[in-house]
């Protein structure tokens, strides 16, 4: 589950830099690197629980 996470949330990143980069949506760029953050947070706080 933890590498699913880190994968979805370097999708979202990459796809926010590209959004920012080429400035074609612009609320979605944000709500894109919101996701990836609460995603990365995630998969820390599984992997410090498990641990």
């Amino acid at each position: 589950m933890r590498s699913i996470l880190y994968l979805i949330a370097i999708v979202l990143v990459i796809g926010w830099a590209l959004g920012v980069f080429i400035y074609s949506a612009k609320g979605l760029i944000h709500i894109l690197i919101v996701l990836a953050v609460i995603s990365l947070l995630l998969g820390m706080i599984r992997r410090g629980s498990i641990d």
